[in-house]
């Protein structure tokens, strides 16, 4: 009975609401923890500032907290009389008090929690109920304290619990703030909380000259985070606010659930590089001066390092933290194609503890680093990487032949030295650490042991804006065990044969955005990675709360790649509005057995896609490690589809939406091939366009979904292919006509297949089955 009085009132809100065509008015009391900043204040900010932005353009809102006021002081200064006297039915009020309760040598402010401050409560809540409007309480939120030992000190009482109760007796809808803000806390743990709070380092704000140590008050990254923490408690009520919160462009998401990204802030302090000896015009390696202008822009605080216009040849730069390398329009820096000035350095290599040459750019256990500027970076890849014959035309494959290096016995492939030739042809030690190896051993391979080309590890709060990269000599940007990562803006550009020439490969990373980037590069380009085998799996950091958007890629093996190297699983990705023109793979999700790791709730929207050389979309649990367009005259054959224990190394690929996907011609549109014992499962996707030679083929998967579909596809055998597919649904699939068979389903595991408003006229075979599928397993609803 409850619930259907409750259903009443929300659709004769709504019904209301779309007949008046009026805004939602929602108003906000509480205190400066909620309250509106002015401008000067930077970077203090409220959380009910930012609350808006979470809301859907007919919702107004009206911010009536003021800094320093309790449940008493609100209404005896006459701010809660300006907030009464304009409610109308229908309106909304958030309520939320308990700092300034808590001051008990202040008579004009102190309200105990069971005794004044609940009546405060109680009495806001019944005048606002008075007026027709809706009265919503929220528990405080959370100060920010941790003892000697690092457990977190509640500075709240039994404030909370008053709110509760009087939520629960009036049946108020309640917002649990200081429930949800101490699990953000104890989330981060003490030192990345403390970027929600004004903790400011001397120097970055001019209202903080002194820097500040306050964790009450919100900067700006904590007051969103502490806003969407707020949309998320309101969605959990009943209150018909919620149906107002605003939708992302992301399938079934919405736009406080996207992740909160904190970007770096640096002090204005320059530190020009030729002021340390740097000098340009590429005869002197310049890393001792910019390393030094590095050094000492960290020990003095932090500041911007200033590589002016000019040509600055250099070997490996070390970063620290604080420090913003800047590359001033016109600056060039040239990498050293001499091997020697890269020293062989613990690190990892595809995801497992290896031995490899110091990284062009390297920073390890940083806080608030950054590379920013238009400037350009060239990695001299072309004296570290082997160069497989069948990639090059017959007149570049003499030309390398002639500029030196080794081929080997079989005359594919070419080698820059001798060790090169020696690393890659001894891969089962070279590549990882093994037993019995020291770094003597690896230091005699150094000409194999190329290094990625920006290479971040366990960095917190990253920028890398505007930069132009070229000619890596493995990976090109790798952070790895990173947290709050902001790439904007940057353009990569390698050799399209390159190998292992990744443009960005985000490992066990944790909250970060990648923006408006170019990359046209030899191996996957965005690339979503969590460690390999035991060694992924003992990390056990999945790469998670990723934003990727805006971005465009020419050339690359996959455009979004998920893979190989995940066994510490992925979830929580975020795509939208890429371009992948001429990669060969759009979308690409691999794995095999033995990487373990679960990839799960990947939402993908509006990706644009031409000449795709394979498939437009591909998940593969059988990866082989082979370029994924098979060369021609080359024949692959599927794998044996036979069971196999689940153990630790059983990858899962599961919850992936994709909506508003397009292309203009694949190989293949569709391709899925999961693994027996753990098939390739909930996977929709919805509006999709796809041109391609060949249409749909899935193997060993459950609970798929094709909505909306249209595949004009060149092949006229068949249309969709099935084996062992379980709850397959599609629902107005569009294609090209001519088929002879419009669905193959093989497999005695093919079960509850269901094809509705799709037509089928003209189709000579509508259905075969093969290797014990039964006819039983699919069901028609078809339009004709």
């Amino acid at each position: 009975m409850k619930k259907s009085v409750l259903a009443l009132l929300l659709i004769s809100f709504l019904v209301a609401f779309k007949s008046s065509e009026k805004t939602v008015r929602v108003f906000m009391i509480g205190d400066s923890t909620m309250a509106n900043k002015d401008s000067w204040a930077a970077p203090e900010t409220g959380w009910g500032q930012v609350l808006g932005q979470y809301f859907t353009d007919v919702v107004k809102i009206q911010n009536h907290a003021k800094n320093g006021r309790s449940t008493k002081s609100f209404r005896s200064e006459g701010l809660w009389d300006a907030v009464e006297k304009q409610l109308q039915p229908g309106d909304f009020v958030f309520i939320q008090f308990g700092h300034n309760d808590q001051k008990i040598k202040d008579t004009t402010r102190f309200a105990g929690p069971n005794g004044a401050y609940k009546a405060n409560l109680k009495r806001y809540v019944e005048e606002t109920k008075a007026k027709g409007a809706h009265p919503i309480l929220l528990t405080p939120v959370n100060r920010r304290k941790f003892d000697e030992n690092g457990v977190f000190v509640d500075q709240h009482g039994e404030y909370p619990d008053a709110v509760r109760s009087l939520a629960n007796e009036m049946q108020v809808p309640l917002i649990d703030h200081y429930s949800s803000s101490l699990n953000k806390i104890n989330e981060l743990g003490l030192e990345a909380s403390a970027d929600l709070y004004l903790n400011l380092d001397p120097g970055l704000f001019a209202r903080y000259p002194e820097g500040a140590s306050d964790n009450t008050h919100f900067t700006n990254y904590g007051a969103n985070v502490m806003a969407k923490l707020a949309a998320d408690g309101l969605r959990k009520t009943s209150s018909p606010l919620k149906n107002f919160l605003k939708k992302s462009v992301y399938p079934g998401k919405y736009e406080y659930e996207l992740p909160t990204v904190n970007t770096p802030v640096f002090k204005k302090d320059t530190f020009d590089i030729r002021n340390y000896g740097a000098v340009s015009g590429g005869k002197v390696l310049c890393h001792t001066a910019i390393n030094q202008a590095i050094a000492m822009a960290s020990q003095n605080g932090g500041g911007v390092v200033l590589v002016p216009t000019g040509f600055w040849l250099s070997g490996p730069i070390d970063l620290k933290s604080n420090v913003n390398l800047h590359l001033e329009d016109g600056s060039f820096i040239q990498f050293s194609d001499n091997r020697e000035d890269y020293p062989v350095v613990l690190t990892t290599w595809e995801g497992q503890d290896a031995y490899r040459c110091h990284a062009p750019i390297w920073g390890v256990d940083l806080v608030n680093v950054a590379i920013t500027g238009n400037g350009i970076m060239d990695g001299a890849g072309q004296v570290w990487k082997q160069v497989k014959k069948e990639k090059l035309t017959n007149s570049q494959w003499q030309n390398l032949i002639a500029s030196g290096g080794v081929v080997d016995d079989k005359g594919t492939a070419w080698y820059p030295s001798e060790a090169s030739k020696f690393g890659n042809e001894n891969r089962d030690w070279t590549n990882k650490l093994v037993p019995g190896k020291t770094k003597a051993d690896y230091e005699a391979i150094r000409d194999f042991l190329r290094p990625n080309m920006v290479s971040l590890t366990n960095c917190r709060n990253v920028l890398l804006e505007g930069i132009t990269i070229l000619n890596s000599p493995a990976w090109t940007l790798h952070p790895l065990l990173c947290k709050h990562i902001t790439i904007k803006n940057v353009n990569v550009k390698n050799p399209w044969y390159g190998q292992n020439n990744d443009a960005i490969d985000v490992e066990s990373c944790t909250y970060g955005i990648l923006d408006g980037c170019t990359f046209d590069t030899g191996d996957d380009a965005i690339t979503i990675k969590s460690g390999r085998d035991e060694q992924g799996r003992e990390r056990g950091v999945p790469t998670s709360q990723f934003i990727v958007t805006n971005t465009t890629v020419f050339h690359g093996h996959g455009g979004f790649v998920i893979g190989s190297e995940m066994s510490g699983g992925v979830n929580n990705l975020f795509v939208n509005n890429c371009n992948f023109l001429g990669t060969d793979i759009g979308l690409r999700f691999k794995t095999t057995r033995g990487r373990g790791g679960v990839v799960k709730d990947i939402y993908i929207s509006d990706i644009n896609m031409n000449n795709i050389l394979g498939d437009a979309i591909r998940f593969n649990m059988y990866y082989e490690e082979k370029d994924p367009v098979p060369l021609a005259g080359e024949v692959r054959g599927l794998p044996a589809m036979e069971f196999k224990p689940v153990d630790a190394g059983t990858p899962v690929f599961r919850n992936f939406k994709m909506e508003r996907i397009y292309c203009k011609g694949a190989a293949m549109a569709i391709m899925m091939k999961g693994i027996p014992e753990s098939q390739v499962e909930n996977i929709e996707i919805t509006d999709a366009v796809i041109y391609s030679d060949k249409a749909i083929s899935i193997t060993e998967a459950k609970d798929i979904s094709l909505k909306n579909v249209s595949v004009f596809s060149k092949d006229a055998s068949k249309m969709v292919q099935l084996n062992n597919v379980s709850s397959l649904s599609i629902d107005n699939l569009e294609y090209t006509a001519g088929k002879k068979v419009f669905i193959e389903v093989n497999g005695d595991r093919s079960k509850d297949i269901s094809i509705q408003n799709t037509k089928t006229e003209g189709i000579e075979t509508k259905a075969e089955f093969l290797s014990g599928a039964k006819r039983s397993g699919v069901r028609w609803r078809n339009k004709k």
